[in-house]
């Protein structure tokens, strides 16, 4: 399946060139237009448990769009509600993809999406909470993020911190601690860190460049003041 990320630096679209008999899962109201020689059902990757561990776990949608070339030869845009960036990441089977809530959009055939748990101090303490969305198979995956999406690419052994409200996904070999982000939590607290996450290589790390936290936070003072 041929495909094409377009308007990468605003407000992007997913072109997806299907062929007859191919099939693309996507998050539910992905679908933006379609050729009419498409159809599109509602579904639920792993049945009716895995649909409610992903809504009551992770947040994600309860439902996923199918969207099969049933017909004929034709092409689906796909889009997300936030205005921010959308990666494509190939998956050969060796690995899963530990992604954010809300950060899965689409995805073609052979890929599976359900949770994965984290750890205790992962859980507590990171904007995530306990339960990710893991993401495995083999094929094309496409992620969506608040902002645009910026790959760290680090080396064995290699450490980087991320604040935690800016990860996107990362490779499930990969781990993270929660830290405090300066050396006493007053430091940290008035740094406008407070914790952060610190990754060791090898690996991949994908994060956005916008925390939509802090637009909230943003928002609901200058709609206070106004």
């Amino acid at each position: 399946m041929k495909y094409e990320i377009l308007y990468k630096d605003a407000f992007p679209l997913v072109k997806c060139e299907m062929q007859r008999g191919e099939k693309i899962k996507a998050e539910s109201d992905a679908m933006v237009a379609m050729s009419a020689t498409l159809e599109i059902s509602g579904s639920m990757n792993g049945g009716l448990l895995g649909g409610l561990a992903r809504r009551m776990l992770t947040g994600e949608s309860f439902f996923f769009q199918t969207i099969d070339a049933a017909r004929g030869d034709g092409s689906v845009l796909l889009g997300h509600p936030a205005p921010g960036g959308i990666i494509d990441v190939e998956l050969d089977g060796s690995y899963s993809l530990r992604v954010q809530k809300t950060g899965f959009l689409a995805a073609t055939d052979g890929i599976q999406v359900d949770t994965a748990m984290q750890n205790l101090a992962q859980g507590l303490f990171s904007r995530e909470g306990f339960f990710v969305v893991n993401v495995s198979g083999r094929g094309t995956v496409f992620l969506s993020s608040y902002g645009a999406i910026h790959a760290i690419n680090l080396a064995d052994n290699e450490e980087y911190i991320v604040d935690n409200g800016h990860l996107v996904a990362w490779p499930d070999y990969m781990n993270y601690k929660i830290e405090k982000a300066s050396n006493g939590w007053i430091s940290s607290w008035m740094s406008g860190e407070c914790l952060v996450c610190r990754f060791r290589g090898p690996g991949v790390v994908l994060i956005q460049t916008r925390n939509p936290s802090s637009f909230r936070q943003w928002l609901g003072t200058t709609v206070s003041n106004s």
